[in-house]
C-alpha cells in the first residue's frame, strides 16, 4: 500500500528560515512607506501581529477606537483565486487585541480618509471592511502580499515575508519584556 502513495515533495534548499526585523528596522521601513496606500494595513499588521487575512477581514464594527482595542473574528481567504470571508484559522485566533495610542491615532486618520473618499467618489458598496478596494469590496490576500513584496524589494531593507511581520511583532514584544503568554495570546 505504501508503494502506491505519493511521497511528500522535497523543497530545494531545505525549509525556509524565519526572518525578522529589529524594532529600528521596522520603524524605519514604516517611515519609508508612510505615503503608500499600504501604510495603514502594514502598520496594523506590524503593531498587532495579525495575520494577512485577519487584517483584510477586519471590519469597523470590530474596532473600538475609544477603548483602544479590536476583535479578530473573521478573515479574508483566497478560494480559487477569489477573495472570500471565512472564519478565523483556529478557535484561539478569535481574540481581542489591545491597541497602543499610535495605532489608534493611525486608524482614526484612516477612518476619516476612508469616509472622505467614499463621499467624494459616491461609493455605495460598503461591507464595513477597514481596508477595501476602490469599490468598497475586500482586498484579495494575494494582492496584499504582492504589494508587500514590491515595497520591500524596492526598499533598502532586508527582505522578509509579510507573515514575518507577525514574528517581528512577537520578537519585539519579547525583547521588551512582555511575558511569553501575553505575546502568544496576542
Amino acid at each position: 500500500v505504501a508503494d502506491l502513495a505519493d511521497p511528500p515533495k522535497v523543497r530545494l534548499g531545505g525549509s525556509r528560515e524565519m526572518t525578522v526585523w529589529a524594532a529600528d528596522e521596522l520603524r524605519d521601513f514604516l517611515a519609508s512607506i508612510e505615503d503608500s496606500e499600504w501604510y495603514v494595513p502594514i502598520f496594523l499588521a506590524a503593531n498587532t501581529g495579525m495575520r494577512r487575512g485577519e487584517v483584510l477581514g477586519l471590519t469597523w464594527r470590530n474596532v473600538d477606537l475609544d477603548a483602544g482595542r479590536l476583535t479578530v473574528s473573521q478573515q479574508i481567504l483566497s478560494v480559487e483565486y477569489e477573495a472570500k470571508v471565512a472564519d478565523v484559522k483556529t478557535s484561539h485566533s478569535r481574540r481581542t487585541i489591545d491597541l497602543d495610542p499610535k495605532t489608534v491615532a493611525v486608524l482614526r486618520v484612516w477612518r476619516r480618509q476612508q469616509l472622505e473618499r467614499k463621499l467624494a467618489t459616491g461609493q455605495r458598496k460598503d461591507e464595513g471592511f477597514v481596508f477595501t478596494r476602490d469599490d468598497g469590496g475586500p482586498i484579495h490576500p494575494d494582492f496584499f502580499s504582492q504589494s508587500w513584496q514590491r515595497l520591500v524589494r524596492t526598499s533598502e531593507f532586508r527582505r522578509i515575508r509579510l507573515h514575518d511581520l507577525r514574528h517581528t511583532h512577537a520578537t519585539i514584544l519579547l525583547k521588551a519584556g512582555v511575558p511569553v503568554k501575553v505575546v502568544s495570546e496576542r
